[in-house]
């Protein structure tokens, strides 16, 4: 992916955090290729293990159990024995979950909860601490359209991703001061699978998106790039979408 300097990621080392979904080794290798180092974090080994082959040889990461106490201490250790600063955070919290309202049980709602909007919330409680003492840092949350729409059976899923939303907000208010920028990409259908356009126009929801295709990890990448950067710096607390408009519809 061709990069403008301003855009840059040279020296910069950038932690990515995937609780699930298809997405994430494409978010390392743009950060990587923009020229961060990025230490990779993982819900499950299995997640950690899909994004470690898209960065760079030599790359580390480490898995983290959000159900676990000190979990994000444990990870920042981890970090700290191949890292010796953090200036860029990419919480990629989209673990996916659909069922109807009466057939969510109280602890499958505790678990998508964990995944996706604890865990964003203990990895920026280690993080910015650190990124304020530096007087530096960039956070990007990667959260579902669902954030801002009601869909059938989305209700637990939805809530999670809202969560992160009103996260991300707060938060760039909160360390605003400390020269640090706190940002969102919100997405729609995504196809990591390189589907025919004519295949993936035959699903409703496509049919449904204005642009009538589902985006690709070449939609989001510079986007990312850009708000992990130095020259993000007048935007703060704003979650852009990248969903083909989308959320465009009433």
């Amino acid at each position: 992916m061709p990069v403008l300097p301003e855009y840059d990621l040279s020296g910069k080392t950038a932690i990515l955090s995937t609780s699930g979904g298809k997405e994430a080794p494409f978010l390392a290798q743009a950060l990587a290729e923009a020229g961060a180092a990025v230490f990779a974090v993982g819900r499950t080994q299995a997640l950690l293990d899909a994004v470690l082959p898209s960065l760079p040889a030599g790359s580390t990461g480490a898995v983290m159990d959000a159900n676990q106490p000190d979990s994000a201490k444990n990870v920042m250790a981890q970090f700290d024995q191949s890292h010796d600063k953090v200036d860029i955070l990419v919480n990629d919290a989209r673990s996916a979950y659909a069922q109807p309202l009466e057939d969510i049980s109280a602890s499958d709602w505790d678990a998508v909860q964990t995944r996706n909007a604890k865990a964003p919330f203990l990895l920026s409680q280690q993080v910015l601490p650190r990124m304020a003492h530096a007087e530096y840092g960039r956070v990007v949350n990667m959260i579902s359209e669902l954030a801002e729409r009601g869909m059938i059976n989305g209700s637990a899923f939805a809530a999670s991703q809202a969560a992160v939303l009103s996260l991300t907000r707060s938060l760039a208010v909160e360390w605003s001061r400390f020269n640090i920028r706190i940002n969102a990409i919100g997405t729609g259908l995504i196809d990591t699978e390189g589907q025919s356009l004519e295949s993936q126009q035959e699903e409703l929801l496509v049919r449904y998106t204005p642009l009538r295709r589902k985006g690709n990890p070449n939609d989001i990448g510079p986007l990312l790039v850009y708000l992990c950067s130095e020259y993000c710096d007048y935007s703060t607390g704003q979650p852009v979408y990248v969903d083909g408009g989308l959320n465009a519809h009433p």
